[in-house]
């Protein structure tokens, strides 16, 4: 099993001064990974691609694949927000002059992938990171014992910075183009688990500061939907084994070299477009890694 090493903050050019609201708290980078990584699927069972073009003519694609690309256009320009009730599959299907069965067929895959959710007896309502259970879809480390429940966190650093090559290039950026770096420690029941890094669109995420992050107490994903009007719909992942170098074992409090599983994150929205870099390190000793394939 290779150490970590820990390249990624110092490659990091500040464009401007960092704001920590942890005074004194050395900002340890997260370490990269050493090892062949191991591709899966984030988030969800989504396979949410780019909006296709939508023609007069159902050759190029089914017809409830058009009506799912019109109602994903809804969607993504804000017609219906996250949370709110969407018309009902009769008023869909006067609107796009079609039958209910094509309507409901195209609300069958966006519930599939998470863009809606059914109901019963209410109708189809916008998914929203505010959710319960939308709080852990993005969030695959479980304890082994007990109920999952989302962890507390510190923030160690928080600052706009030019993104680096490998950063700019994971989210379609240009190099040095400006990126909100975040880095914070996360708490189980007051025990330090896992160790991210975050990178965020400068241009999205302007105004996003420590203060605002420290302030929030929900879900992370759930501030950037209310405050930044942008959803994560999906993640690609990859994992890898590694063992904590000096850094990652100080913010942990565990001993150097304690095997770690480390991971690598990008989250889409709708279009296909990232918006988020995320990587991290997770102490399985009391939690492993869950995902359902299907």
């Amino acid at each position: 099993m290779n150490s970590a090493s820990s390249n990624l903050t110092n490659n990091a050019t500040a464009a401007s001064g960092a704001v920590s609201p942890t005074a004194g708290t050395p900002a340890t980078p997260v370490p990269a990974a050493a090892s062949t990584p191991v591709t899966v699927t984030a988030a969800s069972n989504a396979t949410a691609s780019a909006v296709p073009a939508v023609t007069a003519s159902p050759t190029f694609s089914p017809l409830y694949q058009q009506i799912k690309a019109l109602i994903t256009q809804s969607l993504q320009s804000g017609e219906w927000k996250p949370g709110e009730l969407i018309p009902s599959e009769v008023e869909l299907a006067g609107r796009f002059k079609v039958s209910q069965g094509t309507v409901r067929k195209a609300i069958d895959e966006l519930a599939a992938e998470n863009l809606v959710m059914r109901r019963q007896g209410k109708g189809t309502f916008v998914s929203t990171h505010h959710e319960a259970r939308a709080h852990f879809r993005f969030l695959r480390l479980v304890p082994d014992e007990g109920v999952p429940h989302y962890p507390e966190s510190k923030f160690i650093e928080v600052k706009r910075v030019r993104a680096p090559a490998d950063v700019a290039r994971l989210m379609d950026l240009k190099s040095g183009d400006a990126v909100i770096f975040i880095k914070r420690v996360q708490y189980f029941d007051g025990v330090p688990t896992i160790v991210e890094e975050l990178w965020l669109p400068g241009l999205i995420f302007k105004g996003l500061t420590a203060e605002r992050l420290v302030e929030y107490k929900g879900p992370m994903y759930g501030l950037f939907e209310t405050e930044f009007g942008t959803r994560m719909i999906r993640a690609s992942e990859q994992i890898r084994a590694v063992c904590a170098d000096a850094g990652a074992a100080q913010l942990l409090n565990i001993d150097l070299g304690t095997p770690l599983l480390s991971s690598e994150r990008v989250s889409f929205t709708y279009g296909d477009k990232p918006v988020e870099l995320r990587r991290g390190l997770y102490l399985t000793s009391r939690h492993h890694y869950q995902n359902e394939l299907s």
